[in-house]
């Protein structure tokens, strides 16, 4: 095993997207640190039949990390994979979950945690990411931090309001971060965004909460909604998800957005639509706001400056 071998940190790992994409990177003959809650529970026991496959810990690391613990000193994650395996190359931010339950029946120490959890802990090992990639590695290696979003941090649904913030807000923070960080650092950040993929996440990383009895209607949108995704035999391989992280991985120029998935695609597809019908039946309220001395080279100013939106 050489010592060059890229090094990944996947969050989130005892199931679904997170171990599929540590099976897959340990399989192209590359390291990673995989974090879980608990590396002794039971939700963990394919992660751990994993470890025990490579008990020399010189491929593969598993490390707890619980993201919903804000007091977690996440510079002491990236330290021990970097004390570990001498290097860092690529953060999978992956660990999340979904609380459904319509938005009445959702307290704020629900709302939250779904919040801490989501947004707020990838928030933090970004952070901390970056710099180490800045502050250690060359240009010529960089690094890459893939942000796992989803279709629903595109487009919200009844029932998943909660999640889906937390996803616009890691959606909106990725952005931000992939647009400061400088060309010469070749340091990149991609908010990931799969379609139904096929794990435990709608059995298992999702809470349903009761609903009110104002919305105790079977035809009611939420209640068929939640039914739907219930039901539904999502279309997306999760093992197939990892592959593509490492083909996104190695992409020099890579997007700041990756859908994965026809129903991914599907979903924004028809967001980009449905926006772009009220832009345009709604433009002349929209344009009225204008001040009636404001500047009409204003955007060829800004496009001079060399900032894109």
């Amino acid at each position: 095993m050489s010592s060059q071998s890229r090094v990944w940190l996947v969050t989130g790992a005892s199931s679904g997207i997170g171990l599929a994409t540590v099976q897959e990177v340990l399989a192209i003959g590359e390291r990673v640190a995989a974090t879980t809650r608990n590396a002794s529970s039971p939700s963990s026991v394919e992660l751990a039949s994993l470890a025990a496959s490579h008990p020399s810990q010189l491929r593969l690391l598993v490390v707890n990390y619980d993201p919903g613990d804000a007091s977690y000193p996440v510079s002491s994650l990236i330290s021990q994979v970097t004390s570990h395996f001498g290097r860092l190359d690529v953060v999978v931010n992956n660990a999340g979950y979904a609380v459904s339950g319509v938005v009445e029946s959702i307290s704020d120490e629900e709302a939250r945690k779904q919040i801490e959890v989501n947004f707020w802990a990838p928030v933090r090992i970004s952070r901390e990411a970056v710099r180490w990639f800045r502050e250690n590695n060359p240009p010529v290696q960089g690094g890459r931090v893939l942000n796992i979003s989803s279709s629903g941090g595109f487009t919200s649904n009844p029932t998943l309001a909660y999640y889906s913030a937390s996803k616009f807000a890691l959606e909106g923070f990725s952005e931000g971060l992939h647009k400061e960080m400088d060309p010469s650092w070749n340091i990149k950040v991609v908010a990931i965004q799969p379609g139904g993929v096929r794990t435990r996440w709608a059995n298992g990383n999702m809470l349903d909460l009761p609903f009110p009895p104002a919305y105790a209607d079977p035809a009611a949108l939420p209640t068929r909604f939640r039914e739907m995704v219930k039901n539904s035999v999502f279309m997306n391989d999760p093992s197939k998800v990892g592959k593509a992280l490492i083909a996104i991985s190695k992409e020099a120029n890579p997007p700041l957005r990756l859908p994965l998935g026809a129903d991914s695609r599907y979903v924004i597809q028809s967001k980009l639509a449905a926006i772009q019908k009220e832009l345009d039946e709604w433009k002349e309220l929209e344009l009225s706001v204008v001040a009636d001395d404001a500047d009409p080279h204003f955007f060829d100013k800004v496009s001079a400056t060399g900032i894109k939106f």
